[in-house]
């Protein structure tokens, strides 16, 4: 077999690692120094849009093509600048010279919040750079005549670190060889000479004299080397203090076979005495197998009477079966009922909402006939006056206002109620928009909420858009609002009810809170639970949450959970994925 060095191989992992290292952090220093200068050049094209941006937004403003071209070429010709485009207010190029980025190809970073100022890159074709709006000012107003994008690329970065990079990786290969010499000699010096010395006397041991077997290190520092010199000794030393043990230890052998010899023969004696004693054992064991018998009949019988009980709990079993799948079958038409019960509620109130505008709009129009039959008596009688038609013109706009504005009230209210009302009796699935439906819920409860001071405040991206059952949605919306008016915000005047939406990987998230009176840890246990309320004295059946839950579990597979502390509010995190997927 192959003999593999030990000071080579440690050598060889020492500068691997060294080697990996030194590569790693030259590397990272590169990227570092490219980055570095990217960013400086990033701000030196900064600074130079602010110095060009008035001359060139002038040349644009005045339709001067000719001064526009001029600027661009002065800038091209800065060994930065790879390339520029000018375009006016309507995106059509005036100029565009050097290097161009293919509209499919671009990167954009807006750079500030007003998406003025945007950074453009491009991996594949190595350019990037900066493009902002050219603003002109006059009289005090700022209008955008065009916008200009000034382009450098990865050419002009490496220009700039050349040199650096080329220092960088002649110091890492200079150190490197340095360190391999150092290394190489220290290993054969420290470590490879004195391993051979140390086995090539330990090759030469006898046996038969052990002592004179000893090793001696050529080694004056005190190191490993020494440590298994002296332990190698050690066990010489231990050899030869073996050889004396073991022949004491024949002595001692011999002794015991002797006495081995006579235990045995005491050992018959004992086994005759054990034997007479395992006979009357025998005679025990057989009257307790008869016992054993008698016990194992008096459990045969147990066992019947056992039999019987099993089937009486079995018919048991099945009637209670059959009072569960009842039971089962009245929750449910308890849960419709409760649905209906609630569209019900929001139908009279909206009714009762709309009595107002509609008799405000019957007012209205029968005082402007009352002033049309008043102006054609007039007429008649020729008595009509400049002053009598404007008298007329202005009751008749007054009137006509107060009427268009109570019926687009009562509209609205109508087409919030339609919506939520179809959707709650609907199972249908479809694609809806979650900041508009939401205010269509909440326009709809507004019969309920005008008649106290509490606000909600709804906060949604007007894009979010999902593909769900828009019915359970209102339906859980409108049971969380109104479970916090009933129970949150007893005893309380000013309630507020905050609604937070985001949608992030075809996951919509809902958190509702409100800063109600919150529910103790019991109550919070129970929150879920069919028939659970704490308002069973004034006509509560306990249902509103657990239809939520069975809404959002079931119907939209989703999830929910409340959080609260007495005194604290009550929210919910409610997370529904996108049925598309």
């Amino acid at each position: 077999m192959k003999v593999k060095s030990i000071s080579r191989k440690l050598l060889t992992r020492v500068l691997s690692f060294y080697f990996i290292l030194t590569l790693s952090v030259t590397g990272i220093q590169v990227i570092a120094e490219y980055f570095n200068t990217k960013n400086h050049i990033n701000s030196e094209l900064l600074t130079l849009e602010k110095t060009i941006s008035g001359s060139l937004t002038r040349a644009v403003w005045e339709l001067n093509t000719q001064q526009a071209i001029d600027i661009s070429e002065g800038l091209v010709a800065i060994p930065m600048i790879k390339g520029i485009t000018v375009t006016d207010e309507s995106n059509n190029i005036i100029t565009q010279l050097g290097e161009t980025i293919s509209p499919e190809k671009i990167t954009i970073k807006n750079e500030n919040s007003n998406d003025e100022l945007m950074g453009i890159s491009s991996l594949t074709d190595g350019l990037f750079g900066h493009s902002f709006p050219l603003i002109f000012e006059f009289s005090g107003r700022t209008t955008s005549v065009g916008r200009v994008t000034l382009l450098s690329s990865d050419a002009v970065i490496f220009s700039r670190i050349k040199v650096g990079i080329y220092f960088l990786i002649g110091n890492a290969i200079v150190k490197t060889a340095f360190l391999v010499f150092l290394f190489s000699l220290a290993f054969n010096k420290l470590l490879t000479t004195p391993l051979q010395e140390l086995t090539q006397q330990i090759r030469q041991i006898d046996l038969d004299d052990p002592e004179a077997s000893k090793i001696h290190c050529m080694n004056y520092e005190k190191n490993e080397l020494n440590i298994l010199e002296d332990a190698y000794n050690n066990l010489v030393n231990k050899l030869v203090e073996f050889k004396e043990k073991l022949a004491l230890s024949q002595l001692e052998t011999d002794k015991a076979k002797e006495l081995l010899d006579e235990h045995n023969l005491l050992l018959e004696q004992e086994v005759a005495r054990k034997t007479s004693s395992l006979s009357s054992t025998m005679l025990k064991m057989e009257v307790q197998q008869k016992e054993l018998r008698e016990q194992k009949q008096n459990l045969q019988e147990e066992n019947i009477r056992r039999s019987k009980t099993e089937k009486t709990l079995t018919t048991t079993n099945k009637d209670l079966i059959h009072s569960i799948t009842e039971l089962n079958k009245a929750k449910e038409r308890l849960l419709e009922a409760e649905k209906m019960a609630s569209a019900g509620a929001l139908s009279a109130e909206v009714s009762h909402e709309l009595s107002t505008p509609v008799g405000i709009s019957i007012t209205s129009s029968s005082y402007l006939l009352e002033q049309i039959i008043h102006l054609q008596q007039t007429l008649i009688q020729n008595k009509l006056s400049k002053k009598s038609i404007e008298v007329f013109i202005d009751n008749a706009n007054k009137s006509t206002e107060l009427l268009i504005n109570n019926l687009q009230r009562a509209s609205e209210l109508l087409t919030s109620f339609k919506h939520i009302a179809v959707d709650q009796t609907s199972d249908k699935i479809r694609m809806v928009s979650i900041a508009l439906y939401l205010d269509e819920i909440i326009q709809s409860l507004h019969p309920k909420l005008r008649k106290t001071n509490h606000t909600i405040n709804v906060h949604c991206d007007e894009s979010i858009e999902v593909y769900s059952h828009p019915g359970a949605i209102a339906q859980i919306i409108i049971n969380l609002i109104i479970n916090s008016i009933t129970h949150g915000f007893e005893n309380i005047n000013n309630g507020k009810i905050t609604i937070d939406v985001t949608f992030h990987h075809n996951l919509l998230t809902i958190d509702y809170a409100d800063n109600g009176q919150g529910i103790t840890q019991e109550a919070s246990e129970k929150l879920f639970d069919a028939f659970y309320t704490t308002k069973s004295n004034k006509g509560g059946i306990g249902l509103g949450t657990h239809i939520i839950k069975n809404l959002v579990i079931d119907t939209l597979n989703g999830t929910i959970s409340a959080h609260s502390e007495l005194g604290n509010g009550l929210s919910y995190h409610i997370e529904l994925p996108d049925m598309r997927t």
